[in-house]
């Protein structure tokens, strides 16, 4: 069963523009980053963060042409662990997001499948390395003993 704080990839306009929308969230730019053709760095303003003095509200069409100019992809989540209505979202790179997501979707099933099993593999290996240590602790004191009666032995 996914989480509900699961978090998923955006590059198509209108998803990201309706995410953002949803939550109040206005295209924005970082002031004292622009140029003459270029707004700088981009970011989403939420209503009530502390964005109100270090962003300038952009237009929709120069925010998508910087995100896409950069190659850029939109972590967004939809809800908290809680099931509050969830803010984060972060920029990453379009291309690394595209050579997980694709590895990832190819094996998630089997993951999912193989997690319990997975699981239990790692719980048999730390019972097995505690057992271990257990069996070489006991060893050790063994050693221990045997040298102390031999000491005593010695001594009488």
């Amino acid at each position: 069963m996914p989480s509900k704080s699961s978090s998923r990839v955006l590059t198509d306009h209108d998803e990201i523009r309706r995410w953002a929308e949803q939550r109040g969230a206005k295209p924005a730019a970082v002031r004292n980053t622009e140029s003459e053709d270029d707004p700088g760095i981009i970011r989403l303003d939420f209503p009530g963060y502390s964005g109100a003095g270090s962003l300038e509200e952009i237009e929709w069409d120069e925010w998508f042409e910087k995100f896409d100019e950069n190659g850029l992809a939109l972590i967004v989540q939809e809800n908290t662990a809680n099931g509050q209505k969830s803010n984060f979202n972060k920029f990453v790179n379009r291309e690394s997001v595209k050579e997980e997501s694709s590895s990832s979707k190819s094996s998630s099933l089997g993951s999912r499948r193989s997690g319990s099993r997975s699981r239990a593999k790692k719980t048999a290996k730390r019972k097995s390395a505690q057992s271990e240590h257990a069996a070489s602790s006991k060893a050790v004191g063994k050693k221990k003993t045997s040298s102390r009666r031999k000491s005593s032995r010695r001594a009488a």
